[in-house]
């Protein structure tokens, strides 16, 4: 006689909860009582209707559901799931993944196994130990970490990846500004100084008085592509303009799919999940299409004057491929390059070797760029930071070569 499944709804789906922490998700204690409630509330009579209580508890961000769906259907995979519900019993939580693990994407996988290999099965024999070899004279695994894309990251490593964006700076230098300030040494002449010195001495010596334009390190504005070829690029990304955010003045940062949505404002709040949070409750496009030249349009139009002033940098990211073959990507582009100081494409398709600018949308937009860029890994971001500590370089032959041809 086989023994009684143990285990009640609560303590599942706090497990559920761990599970969904492991994959990504931003789940705390306070969302699993917040589930449990819910769930009393809405009633089991329905497997839908479970499905969308704990997603409306555990989901806040519209790129956490196709985690949240595989992750559900996973663990909640038992065919008499309602009737067991309804007597507070389920199934004890198995480690191993089913045949159709494939399917699945690498981080469920490694939150309901735990991040260990399934055992071998009834009447199977266990692998043999083989010798491992030696790892000596390798890369480390910040160094293997830092040269890995970001789509082909596991949970742990994505972790990792957002602890290091965490640290990054861009130390950017400062440019003149219009404003002006008191010199001893060098500069320029300050006649009302001088004229006002003269008049504390009783105007018969007019000594000379110095100023020169007062420095100030330049705006920061990000154009980041949310669109479903970019999604998980655009995450981590998020990261990384939050802690532009965080360290420096004057960054201000614009989100397009098929609109254009300033998240300038969300990204202030110091917690970084929270920020997330609300901009993805701010997005209403994000993982959809892509209109390059209406979003460009838009910025150009209401935002340029506003936050293109005094020598700002560009970050512009984007894999170019545009839906919309009728916008007039070149000109807003264009445009955008006239209005400030440096203006940097950061493509994560130039992880390839051997690229090239077939697409139309990327032909466009090459020309009026001063730098192109990979986003692809962590390698790639501190290549940009420790690009824009320098002065701005003119086009290498590759640039030129691409832009020529477009």
């Amino acid at each position: 006689m086989t023994d009684a499944p143990s285990g009640r709804l609560a303590e599942n789906i706090m497990h559920f909860g761990r599970a969904l922490r492991a994959a990504g998700l931003p789940v705390g204690p306070g969302h699993v009582l917040d589930a449990i409630r819910a769930v009393e509330a809405a009633g089991i009579g329905f497997r839908e209707d479970f499905y969308w209580t704990l997603h409306a508890v555990f989901v806040s961000r519209r790129d956490q559901h196709e985690v949240f769906d595989q992750a559900f259907h996973v663990f909640w995979r038992d065919p008499q799931l309602l009737e067991k519900m309804l007597s507070l019993l389920l199934p004890t939580v198995r480690t191993q993944v089913p045949g159709g693990g494939a399917e699945l994407t690498r981080r469920v996988r490694e939150a309901l196994t735990g991040g260990r290999k399934p055992g071998p099965g009834k009447g199977e024999r266990a692998p043999e130990d083989r010798v491992e070899m030696d790892a000596a004279l390798t890369f480390s695994d910040c160094e293997i970490l830092a040269r890995k894309d970001f789509e082909a990251m596991s949970a742990e490593e994505i972790r990792r990846a957002k602890t290091a964006i965490a640290r990054l700076r861009l130390p950017l230098p400062s440019v003149p500004t219009r404003r002006f300030r008191p010199d001893r040494s060098r500069g320029r002449a300050d006649l009302r100084a001088s004229l006002r010195a003269s008049l504390r001495l009783g105007g018969d010596v007019i000594p000379l008085r110095l100023r020169r334009a007062r420095p100030r390190p330049p705006a920061i504005v990000l154009l980041c592509d949310i669109s479903g070829s970019m999604t998980r690029y655009a995450q981590m990304l998020m990261h990384f303009a939050h802690t532009l955010t965080s360290d420096r003045e004057r960054v201000f940062t614009f989100l397009f799919g098929t609109r254009l949505t300033n998240v300038t404002r969300h990204l202030r709040y110091k917690d970084v999940e929270v920020a997330l949070g609300k901009v993805g409750g701010a997005v209403e496009d994000w993982s959809g299409g892509t209109r390059i030249g209406g979003a460009l349009h838009a910025f150009n139009q209401r935002w340029s004057r506003r936050v293109l002033g005094q020598g700002a940098v560009v970050l512009f990211i984007s894999d170019g491929l545009d839906r919309d073959a009728t916008s007039d990507v070149g000109a807003e582009m264009e445009r955008l390059h006239k209005s400030c100081r440096r203006l940097i494409w950061l493509n994560p398709l130039l992880r390839y070797e051997g690229f090239e600018p077939k697409s139309w949308g990327i032909r466009a937009i090459l020309p009026h760029v001063d730098e192109f860029r990979p986003a692809h890994n962590l390698a790639s971001l501190e290549a940009l930071a420790d690009a824009l500590a320098q002065p701005a370089v003119s086009r290498n032959e590759e640039l030129r070569r691409w832009a020529k041809a477009s």
